[in-house]
Order: structure tokens, then C-alpha cells, then sequence
């Protein structure tokens, strides 16, 4: 089972990925020091994230897969650093998204 999720933190902010194996302990691969800026020493101490599945299949293939998670990210702007972390595709505020 391949899953496409969303990954919300406490300050509203979302990633979009994939999971292939469809684990339940996958929290995505958003770049950690990214992350960090946005919360203080005392925030990161205790906090929720939030994993929910958007898409999911049985046999659909890696490309299917893929582009699928492309489609959620454009549709979600999660690769607005406004609005998310992810950082592909390279976000163009004029022109939403450069792939």
C-alpha cells in the first residue's frame, strides 16, 4: 500500500509526501533544520503533528505515485514557504510553482 499524506505542525505549516510502505511511524523527510527556525527552544519541547492520508493505492505505479504527490503539493502550496516546507517544486509567487 502507497499512501500520499500531510504532515500538519503546530504552526499551521503542512508538508505533503509519500509513503510506499504506508508505515505508521513515517512522518516524511522535510528538512529538519527548516523546521526548526520556526519554533523557539520552549515550543519544540512538547508538540503535535498531525499525519493525515490524502491519497492511498494498492497498485498504482512509482510514477503514478509521484505524480500524485506533485498534484497535492501543487493544490495544497505546500511548497509556499508561507504555507508549508516542502521545496519542490521551487515556488514563483507569480507564477505558483516552477517544476
Amino acid at each position: 500500500m502507497a499512501v500520499i499524506y500531510k504532515i500538519t505542525y503546530p504552526n499551521g505549516k503542512i508538508y505533503v509526501g509519500q509513503d510506499r510502505t504506508d508505515s505508521i511511524n513515517y512522518f516524511g523527510s522535510a528538512d529538519s533544520c527548516l523546521i526548526a527556525k520556526d519554533f523557539t527552544k520552549e515550543e519544540r519541547r512538547s508538540f503535535v503533528v498531525r499525519r493525515d492520508i490524502l491519497w492511498e493505492t494498492e497498485d498504482a505505479t512509482r510514477q503514478e505515485i509521484n505524480a500524485k504527490e506533485l498534484e497535492y503539493i501543487l493544490l495544497l502550496q505546500s511548497n509556499n514557504p508561507d504555507v508549508g516546507y516542502n521545496r519542490w517544486p521551487r515556488f514563483v509567487a507569480d507564477r505558483k510553482s516552477v517544476v
